[in-house]
């Protein structure tokens, strides 16, 4: 799977691209603690629900879709 962003990558149980991967190692988010992208969803939304910010708001979108359309049923 790839976007305009670059390939995904399976790191672990997560599906990331290197965008998204480098704007959470900018924002010292260690992605080896989360099980899923789903979680990784929560955990940024927790987030952005007491700050705005572009970058993870953007990589909060761009993993909620990707498990939209990955999950569900068609």
């Amino acid at each position: 799977m790839n976007n305009e962003k670059g390939f995904y990558k399976n790191i672990g149980n997560l599906v990331l691209n290197d965008s998204q991967i480098e704007i959470l190692k900018k924002h010292n988010i260690s992605i080896d603690k989360f099980k899923s992208n789903h979680e990784l969803i929560y955990y940024l939304e927790d987030i952005l629900n007491n700050t705005y910010d572009e970058e993870l708001e953007y990589v909060s979108s761009e993993l909620a879709d990707m498990y939209y359309y990955s999950n569900v049923n068609k």
